[in-house]
């Protein structure tokens, strides 16, 4: 569908450039191991990295305690979004929790070249910046699925298909409910 999608679009089936985020789900009971302390956010949790395509499409997820390093993930994301697209990524657009000479290395061994959209500086709150609004949008949509505004499943496999659940049925209703 996400080929297909892409295609419909004028792009080609497989994307070369790709935008990587992370958001924080607050953890509940059943969280279990999951649920590390995120300082950035200020509240215990699971991590959940999301790589999307440059038109939203999900093309890789992971999930961590939240307080693992965001760099740390960077190679296993990179490995996945690799085999999805069968090696044709050649850029990431990332954000500063993923930056690093080590990180870099690991993204460059997968053949992806990490790129830091960096916030302009003295700014708060919430700026769209270019690329990141992409995968900012997608998470907004992710939103909408009551079952993801917080971690409640025991086991992380669970949680990663439940958010491809919602991702297929978000691509769906793109596709066939266009006018």
């Amino acid at each position: 569908m996400r080929m297909l999608s892409r295609v419909e679009h004028g792009r080609t089936a497989q994307p070369t450039a790709v935008i990587t985020l992370r958001r924080t789900l607050q953890s509940t009971p059943e969280s279990g191991y999951r649920a590390g302390y995120d300082g950035a956010k200020k509240k215990n949790g699971t991590k959940i990295h999301v790589v999307v395509d440059t038109l939203g499409h999900l093309l890789a997820l992971l999930a961590t305690p939240a307080n693992e390093q965001d760099r740390a993930q960077v190679h296993e994301l990179c490995l996945q979004v690799q085999e999805v697209t069968g090696v044709n990524v050649e850029v990431a657009f990332v954000d500063q929790g993923y930056t690093g000479e080590k990180t870099a290395l690991e993204a460059v061994k997968a053949g992806v070249e990490l790129k830091v959209v960096k916030r302009p500086q003295g700014t708060k709150g919430f700026i769209m910046l270019p690329k990141r609004w992409v995968v900012e949008r997608s998470l907004s949509w992710m939103s909408r699925v009551r079952r993801l505004g917080r971690d409640l499943e025991r086991l992380a496999s669970t949680l990663i298909g439940f958010h491809w659940v919602a991702f297929c049925i978000l691509l769906s209703n793109k596709l066939f409910n266009q006018t």
